[in-house]
């Protein structure tokens, strides 16, 4: 269903809604807390609800043929720890920036070992937090999961899908190498089980620990976190270890999710093209398999 949505359409409208958004903003002198709130509802609320509401309509589709509880709570140990590994991963990763930062940008260093408040008053801190705990998520998974991933793979092979998909992704965050590892994980979660609620999932509980790593206090361990730019030489080897530890451990994830993943997703095809034939058969229409 996902692979007849044209992605172009998608992507051009979210850029026209956004464009156009930021310029009335700008016209009506709104405040960088407004443009900022109307930037958010036009990404990740107006925009998708009308593009996926009119081709779910189109194509007679349901919301619940994409997202469903069944078989949901078996993947959810999985998921949990592929999380964790994610926040390990990201840790390892962050600590090794600042090693290589630290000689010729300790400010940034500093930056990066500071608590970071919540933004604004309570009514936006609140919105922030329910757009990057739950409606963040799910929107970037229907359009990252759901529409790229299978164009992509319509178009070329799984593993374009998957890895161009995820490159795309882990370019619009700020952790690029671990939001790309996020989203391979996230797309062969999707792949396998057939049900983007099981990425979605992953993404929301990732986003929640995030949250609260972050924003609150005091937070973020001793051990999982550098949080005094003279830990970045004194704690190498541990957090050198915990990144290639972490990073093997993802890396064999990703090969037991995709195990056999390729031959179920080509039989899966074949499957619907056959209903296809058969069914145009029935209509008295020709088809060719």
């Amino acid at each position: 269903m996902f692979e007849e949505m044209p992605a172009r359409h998608l992507f051009g409208f979210l850029a026209l809604a956004i464009g156009v958004s930021i310029i009335i903003m700008f016209e009506l002198s709104a405040s960088d807390q407004m443009i900022e709130v109307v930037f958010q509802l036009v990404l990740y609320v107006f925009v998708p609800i009308l593009y996926f509401s009119y081709y779910f309509h189109k194509h007679g589709t349901s919301i619940t043929d994409v997202l469903f509880l069944r078989g949901l709570f078996r993947w959810m140990p999985l998921i949990g720890a592929l999380v964790c590994l994610s926040f390990l991963f990201s840790a390892g990763m962050l600590w090794f920036q600042m090693y290589i930062l630290l000689p010729v940008a300790p400010w940034l260093v500093d930056f990066f070992t500071g608590t970071i408040p919540l933004p604004g008053s309570t009514l936006y801190a609140l919105f922030t937090l329910i757009i990057i705990t739950v409606v963040g998520p799910i929107a970037e998974e229907f359009i990252f999961r759901g529409v790229l991933l299978k164009r992509i793979i319509v178009k070329t092979t799984m593993w374009s899908g998957v890895i161009i998909s995820s490159l795309i992704f882990g370019m619009l965050h700020a952790d690029i190498v671990g939001a790309f590892l996020f989203g391979v994980l996230a797309s062969l979660l999707y792949l396998r089980t057939g049900n983007l609620l099981v990425p979605i999932l992953f993404h929301a509980v990732n986003n929640t620990v995030a949250s609260y790593l972050m924003f609150v206090p005091g937070a973020r361990p001793d051990w999982l976190y550098i949080l005094d730019s003279t830990e970045v030489y004194a704690e190498a080897t541990p957090y050198a270890a915990m990144l290639i530890c972490s990073a093997l451990f993802l890396v064999l994830a990703i090969w037991i999710l995709s195990r056999g993943l390729e031959k179920k997703l080509r039989d899966e095809q074949f499957t619907k093209l056959l209903e296809s034939y058969n069914e145009n058969e029935k209509n008295g229409l020709r088809g060719d398999l």
